[in-house]
């Protein structure tokens, strides 16, 4: 059974076992708590065990923005990012919703576009080498 719910306090520790980059960073780890802690992150379980989780707030010129979406490496390629997505945008307060992955994140890339979103310009400088795409998509309840 999959359920999606705002992370609470006591998800993090689950939560941070699930990314594969707060296994060996920890301001990343320390970056999930305060998601959680300012009710921006949200955890998608299966069978009561988290998942993935996403991260929604709406700093990003006042529209909507994805700004974290991970998936466990054991959950992954089952559609569960997806669900997330949508999970996602259906709580965008906003009528813009972007989010943004590196341009070699190619898996990432197909997600979006059929999730409905569209490419909608790039940042360089953030990870050398390796520009940031920025996706959008128009939400109708925002």
């Amino acid at each position: 059974m999959i359920d999606i719910c705002p992370a609470a306090p006591h998800h993090i520790e689950a939560l941070v076992a699930l990314d594969s980059v707060a296994q060996h960073a920890p301001e990343r780890a320390a970056q999930i708590q305060a998601w959680v802690q300012a009710g921006t992150c949200h955890v998608l379980l299966v069978d009561g065990r988290a998942a993935a989780y996403g991260v929604l707030h709406h700093q990003f010129f006042n529209c909507g923005f994805i700004e974290m979406l991970m998936v466990g490496p054991g959950y992954r390629r089952q559609g569960l990012a997806r669900q997330l997505i949508e999970h996602l945008r259906a709580r965008c307060a906003r009528p813009k919703l972007f989010t943004s992955t590196n341009r070699s994140n190619t898996a990432m890339h197909a997600l979006l576009l059929q999730a409905g979103f569209q490419r909608s310009g790039y940042i360089d400088n953030l990870d050398e080498g390796d520009p940031e795409w920025v996706f959008f998509c128009r939400v109708s309840g925002g």
